[in-house]
């Protein structure tokens, strides 16, 4: 009777043990990606902050009243962080192919030191979504691998999304095997 009892206490032990494990990793990954998600809207809104001042000086120069305008929009705000990306990486990216197309605009002393802030931080934000989409891996491997993927259903886990189309690929690819 005791040898039963104790089996019983020594198994609650080992659940009690396992559960609060798993749950710590779900914790250190969960508040890695908010460390990383602030992180990345610091960035993002130096970027909105770089373009829109890019954006002035462009307009002024070239007499481009249309460019880069969504930037000023009401609606920038309202986005999220991930389509909030999308719409900087656009604007990034047509910045430059205007740039590429105007090289007279490579006179101006304060568009080239916001093409340097801009290059700096876009590395900085690099970095950060790939620290991000990291721990997202790490975090969904624990959704779906056994034993924590029980865990996970006690405290409601779920799946996060990725910063880039990569990344999920990887996961995908990781998750069939």
């Amino acid at each position: 009777m005791i040898e039963a009892i104790l089996g019983g206490i020594v198994l609650v032990a080992l659940l009690g043990t396992i559960i609060v494990l798993y749950h710590n990793k779900f914790r250190i990954s969960v508040v890695k990606m908010e460390e990383a998600e602030n992180n990345i809207d610091l960035f993002l809104q130096k970027k909105l902050e770089l373009l829109k001042r890019a954006r002035k000086v462009i307009v002024k120069e070239l007499k481009m009243e249309d460019f880069l305008e969504e930037l000023d929009s009401d609606t920038v705000l309202e986005l999220n962080h991930f389509e909030l990306n999308e719409l900087l990486k656009r604007s990034y990216n047509e910045f430059f192919k205007t740039l590429d197309d105007n090289e007279k605009l490579f006179k101006s002393e304060a568009l080239t030191q916001i093409i340097e802030e801009l290059n700096s931080n876009e590395i900085d934000l690099v970095a950060a979504v790939k620290f991000y989409n990291d721990t997202v891996v790490t975090f969904n491997q624990l959704i779906v691998s056994f034993p924590s993927n029980i865990i996970r259903l006690f405290f409601g886990y779920r799946k996060k999304e990725f910063y880039n189309h990569e990344k999920r690929e990887i996961y995908e690819i990781l998750k069939d095997d």
